[in-house]
C-alpha cells in the first residue's frame, strides 16, 4: 500500500537529514506498528512520508512513485499525536462539518456511524474542550475518517494514556482494519501491545533496522520478550543492526501487496468519493467560523469592547474641543481666510481647532487599524495545523482563504462604518456621510487583510500579531500628518500607509459643503496635497488586493507549524 525507498528526511532544506536511507513497505489491511526509542525519527519518518518535512528518494503508494506530497491527498490521512480540533464546537459539530468539508454528500447515518465507530456517541453534544485525553484522541481519529482514507498514520495516538483508553484507541484501529480494510500505521511506545499488531517496523538512530512479524522481531534480535528490544539494540551501534536486516526490492519491483477481501459490498475508495465544491466549502466554513465567534466569550467580548470603546474614546476626546470653532464669531462678510486674516484672536482659536479636528480624523484611523490588527493577525497562524491537516483530508485552500478574508474584511467594515456613525452622530463630526462611510469602513476592511496576509505567511500566532502591531505602529510617524518627513521619503512610503489615504479621504469629505470652514481650518496647518475620497478608496482598495494575495499564497504553501 504505502512504501519508501533510500528516504531521507530532514528537518529543513540543507540541514542534516534526520533519517537516513529508510527502507519501508506498508502492506496493504494490515496494522503496523512503528517503535523505537524516544528522538530516533519515528514522527520524522512519517512526517517525511507525508511530505511534512522535506525529503529525498522515493515514496510509493500501490506500487507507484509519488511526485509530489499533494497526490497523497484523501489517500493518506494524518493524525497528529495530540487532537487538532476546535474546541469551542461539539463532537457532532466538529464531525459534521468535516463530512461536509470532505464529501460532497453525506446523511446523519455517517455522522452516527462513525460516532459509533471510535466509541463517543454518548458524547456527541459534549463540547470538544470538556473531553477527556482519550475521547480528544477518538475525536481525532473520527475527523481523519471523515474523508475515507485508504491508509491512516497516527502518530502516538496512545502515548500518555492510561491502559483502558490505550486499549480502546487500539481497538478502534483493529476494526478499522479488519472491518473496513483500510492500512493503518501507528507509532506506538507501549511494547507490550505489539501482540496486537500485524507487523512491526523498528527504527533506531535515523535508521529502518527491522520489518516483520512480532516472532520474526524477537528472533531477529535473540530476545524473549519486546521489552528488551532497546537494551538489545544500545549494544551495538547502528551501522550493525543495518547490516542485519536483509536486502529490500529496488524500487522498479516494489508491487502493490493485496489481500483478500470477505464478501461485502464494495468501499468507496477516496478516488470515488467526490468532494465538495468551491463553495459547499467555502459555504460551511463560513457557518464554522461564525458558530465559532459566537462561542469564544473572550474573543467576543474583546471584539466588542474594542469595536464600541474605541469610539468612545474619540467622543471623549472631541466633545471638549469641536464646540470652539462653531462658537467663534462669523458674522463678518467674506469667507474664513479673510476673517482669520482680520482677527488674531479667531486664528488662533481656529489653528487649535484645525489641529483638534485633523487629530481626531487620525485618531479614529489609527484605531480602526488597531481594530484591523486583532481581526486578522491571529485569524490563521492561529490553526494553521488544522488548515494543515484539513487540507490533507480534502479543503480547498482557496476555499479556506477566502472565508477567512470574507470574516476578517466583513468584520473590520462593520467596525468602520460603527466607528463614523457614532462619532458623526455624537459630535456632530462634519463631512458628507458617504464617503466617510466609505472611507472609514476600507481602512478597517484593508487593514483586516493586511494583517491576516501577515497571518497566512506566518505559523506563529504570537509573532503574527507582534508582527501585525509593528505595521500599525509604524503608520502614525510615517504618515507625515504628525511629523514632517523629507519629502523623498513621503512618496516612497505614503502609497503603502493606510493611515495617511483614510486621513486624507475622510478629511477632504468635508470640502464640498456649504460649511466648510473645518476643513478650511485645516489647510491653514498646510497639510500638502491631499487625496480625495475616491482615490484614497482606490489605494485602500490596492492594499486590501495585496494584502489577499499574501492570503492566497500563504494558504496555498504548505506551512506546518
Amino acid at each position: 500500500m504505502l512504501a519508501c525507498r533510500q528516504l531521507d528526511v530532514l528537518p529543513r532544506n540543507g540541514a542534516p537529514a534526520l533519517v537516513n536511507t529508510a527502507d519501508a513497505d506498508f502492506a496493504a489491511g494490515q496494522l503496523h506498528a512503528l517503535i523505537g526509542p524516544s528522538g530516533c525519527g519515528k514522527t520524522t519518518l512519517l512526517k517525511g512520508i507525508l511530505g511534512i518535512l522535506p525529503a529525498r528518494g522515493d515514496i510509493l503508494l500501490r506500487g507507484h512513485r509519488v511526485a509530489k506530497p499533494e497526490d497523497l491527498l484523501r489517500e493518506v490521512a494524518f493524525a497528529p499525536q495530540f487532537s487538532i480540533a476546535h474546541g469551542k464546537l461539539t463532537v457532532a459539530e466538529s464531525l459534521d462539518a468535516a463530512l461536509s468539508l470532505y464529501r460532497k454528500t453525506h446523511d446523519n447515518d455517517r455522522l452516527a456511524t462513525l460516532l459509533g465507530l471510535v466509541g463517543l456517541t454518548e458524547r456527541a453534544d459534549t463540547v470538544v474542550e470538556k473531553l477527556s485525553g482519550g475521547q480528544l484522541r477518538r475525536l481525532g481519529l473520527a475527523l481523519e475518517l471523515a474523508a475515507e482514507p485508504a491508509c491512516l498514520l497516527c502518530d502516538e495516538v496512545t502515548s500518555g494514556l492510561d491502559p483502558r483508553s490505550e486499549d480502546q484507541i487500539l481497538a478502534v484501529l483493529r476494526r478499522l482494519v479488519a472491518e473496513q480494510h483500510r492500512t493503518v500505521l501507528c507509532v506506538i511506545h507501549n511494547l507490550a501491545k505489539l501482540d496486537q499488531f500485524d507487523t512491526v517496523t523498528v527504527v533506531y538512530e535515523g535508521s529502518v533496522v527491522f520489518q516483520g512479524s512480532l516472532p520474526a522481531l524477537l528472533a531477529h534480535f535473540g530476545i524473549q520478550d519486546a521489552l528488551f528490544l532497546y537494551d538489545r539494540l544500545a549494544e551495538h551501534p547502528v551501522t550493525h543492526w543495518r547490516e542485519r536486516r536483509a536486502p529490500v526490492a529496488p524500487v522498479l519491483a516494489v508491487a502493490e501487496i493485496t489481500f483478500e477481501e470477505p464478501a461485502s459490498p464494495p468501499r468507496h475508495t477516496p478516488a470515488q468519493a467526490e468532494r465538495p465544491g468551491f463553495f459547499s466549502q467555502l459555504l460551511t466554513l463560513l457557518m464554522r467560523r461564525g458558530r465559532l465567534f459566537g462561542r469564544d466569550r473572550a474573543t467576543l467580548l474583546l471584539t466588542a469592547a474594542i469595536t464600541f470603546g474605541f469610539p468612545c474614546l474619540v467622543v471623549i476626546f472631541a466633545l471638549g474641543g469641536l464646540p470652539q470653532l462653531r462658537g467663534l464669531g462669523l458674522e463678518q462678510n467674506g469667507g474664513i481666510l479673510e476673517t482669520l486674516q482680520a482677527r488674531a484672536e479667531f486664528r488662533r482659536d481656529a489653528a487649535n481647532t484645525a489641529t483638534l479636528v485633523s487629530g481626531l480624523i487620525l485618531f479614529q484611523v489609527i484605531l480602526l487599524c488597531l481594530m484591523g490588527s486583532n481581526n486578522g493577525a491571529r485569524e490563521i497562524a492561529g490553526e494553521r495545523a488544522l488548515f494543515e491537516k484539513e487540507r490533507m483530508a480534502g479543503l480547498r485552500p482557496a476555499a479556506y482563504a477566502t472565508a477567512k478574508l470574507l470574516f476578517v474584511a466583513g468584520l473590520g467594515a462593520v467596525q468602520g462604518v460603527w466607528m463614523t456613525v457614532f462619532v458623526k452622530l455624537l459630535c456632530a463630526f462634519p463631512g458628507a456621510w458617504l464617503p466617510q462611510l466609505a472611507v472609514l469602513s476600507a481602512v478597517g476592511a484593508s487593514m483586516s487583510i493586511v494583517c491576516l496576509g501577515l497571518s497566512a505567511l506566518l505559523t506563529s500566532p504570537d509573532r503574527a500579531s507582534l508582527l501585525s502591531i509593528y505595521l500599525v505602529g509604524f503608520q502614525l510617524p510615517l504618515s507625515g500628518v504628525v511629523l514632517a518627513l523629507p519629502a523623498a521619503l513621503v512618496w516612497s512610503v505614503r502609497p503603502f500607509i493606510s493611515t495617511y489615504w483614510g486621513w486624507s479621504g475622510y478629511l477632504t469629505a468635508m470640502r464640498d459643503l456649504q460649511d466648510s470652514r473645518f476643513y478650511d481650518a485645516v489647510l491653514l496647518l498646510d497639510p500638502g496635497w491631499l487625496a480625495g475620497a475616491p482615490s484614497a478608496l482606490a489605494v485602500l482598495g490596492a492594499h486590501a488586493a495585496l494584502g489577499a494575495a499574501l492570503v492566497f499564497w500563504g494558504c496555498a504553501t504548505q506551512r506546518w507549524p
